[in-house]
């Protein structure tokens, strides 16, 4: 299998269509794609997320990382160091109510990095991440 790093494709559920691709365009500033009244594809930076209309409820659990109660399940991507800060401040501008705070986790240690955790409004659980050093994104 070829190591290059290809596009994921993630589908979730949402209870509100409107209030949910309100969110990932205006809010997160995700391109939309194709749709139906059930659905919504979006480019979630770089990646298909696609939104799907559901009542069933997500079960939520907690795990303790770094003195943090991190929700599970969660999704999320990736990015540069300062995309992720500067994406940080704008959704601090537009007044997203983090879960956890942006904040540096294993300070001076191997994969030191910076994280955030938001729900969008039908309860899915983000995580936003940044590695000081991305070479040590797999390292244990």
């Amino acid at each position: 299998m070829s190591n290059m790093l290809t596009p994921f494709h993630l589908a979730i559920p949402v209870s509100e269509l409107v209030k949910s691709r309100a969110f990932y365009r205006d809010v997160l500033g995700c391109e939309e794609g194709r749709s139906s009244d059930h659905w919504v594809d979006f480019n979630f930076f770089g990646h298909q997320l696609v939104i799907h209309l559901s009542e069933q409820k997500q079960l939520e659990v907690k795990n303790p990382v770094d003195g943090k109660a991190v929700p599970v399940p969660h999704f999320g991507v990736i990015l540069a160091w300062k995309d992720f800060h500067a994406f940080a401040e704008d959704l601090k501008q537009k007044n997203i109510n983090f879960e956890i705070e942006p904040h540096v986790r294993f300070e001076g240690k191997k994969g030191e990095q910076s994280t955030m955790f938001f729900y969008d409004p039908c309860g899915n659980v983000l995580e936003f991440k940044t590695f000081k050093d991305m070479n040590q994104l797999f390292e244990a």
